[in-house]
């Protein structure tokens, strides 16, 4: 058994540093704020730099206010990325898998991009810093099932990077309030048991889906930008006795999200 599955199995966890290249990982980041550039044009009036972080991440947060809707499908737009998911098929990725065990990795769910700060909140609502958790109840994948997750910009405290119990992935699942996003668990935790992560770009998470985490604070102005990839063990055995069950359902809006459109003129524009 290689060291890295056997801290993987005794901690739940394991940080890689410089796993990946810079470059990729800054792909990912600069097609996203690429794509969130147009909408704030769009929307503000703003032409922005995205290499200025102070001032793209400040159109971003006047974005957010001016126009919630087009905000929250610009942030679905950019999980679909060709340079998102041609990572989560990365061989590079696939050999890590194998490594810590999954023999016969699968996609668990659809790679995900999250940008996270208090400026980005509805409501008071705190969906940009998750309570204690296991991903593995919106998953409900192989037993094995592993997570992978990495900022694309440095992380430690100030921005919340994420923050782990090590060993609780072997504590069982724990009662969740699933009415949250993912649920937060209900039992008490100590915070001083949580190990904080810091990260520079490149390093990369990679964790048993049972293992306790929770986002850290971000109590800076800036955004946490991460990615999560999803993966399932094909050989899992209980995994194969409970027919590979799906907990993640994907469908198409039942009605046209924008109302009488496109017109026949438009189409024949298009097409000419």
């Amino acid at each position: 058994m290689s060291t890295l599955r056997e801290q993987f199995n005794e901690d739940g966890y394991v940080l890689l540093r410089n796993f990946l290249e810079k470059e990729q990982v800054n792909s990912i980041y600069t097609e996203a704020r690429k794509i969130f550039a147009v909408q704030i044009k769009h929307v503000t009036g703003k032409s922005v730099d995205i290499d200025d972080k102070e001032v793209f991440e400040n159109a971003m947060f006047e974005f957010f206010e001016k126009d919630f809707n087009a905000f929250v499908n610009t942030g679905k737009t950019v999980q679909h990325t060709f340079s998102l998911h041609r990572l989560g098929l990365d061989p590079k990725i696939e050999d890590l898998l194998k490594e810590v065990g999954l023999s016969n990795p699968i996609i668990g769910a659809r790679a995900a991009m999250q940008f996270n700060s208090r400026f980005l909140s509805k409501d008071g609502s705190k969906h940009w810093k998750l309570d204690a958790h296991q991903d593995w109840r919106t998953g409900q994948g192989s037993l094995d099932s592993a997570v992978i997750w990495f900022p694309m910009v440095d992380a430690g405290a100030d921005i919340g990077a994420l923050q782990v119990i090590p060993g609780s992935h072997k504590f069982g699942l724990q009662e969740s309030n699933t009415s949250g996003y993912q649920g937060g668990i209900t039992s008490s935790l100590k915070e001083e048991d949580f190990v904080q992560t810091d990260f520079k770009v490149g390093d990369v998470l990679i964790f048993s889906s049972f293992l306790i985490h929770q986002s850290g604070n971000n109590i800076t102005n800036n955004i946490r930008w991460s990615v999560q990839l999803r993966y399932n063990n094909l050989d899992e055995p209980t995994f194969i006795e409970r027919g590979y069950p799906m907990a993640y359902i994907y469908k198409p809006e039942s009605e046209l999200v924008t109302p009488n459109f496109p017109t026949k003129e438009q189409l024949v524009e298009v097409y000419s």
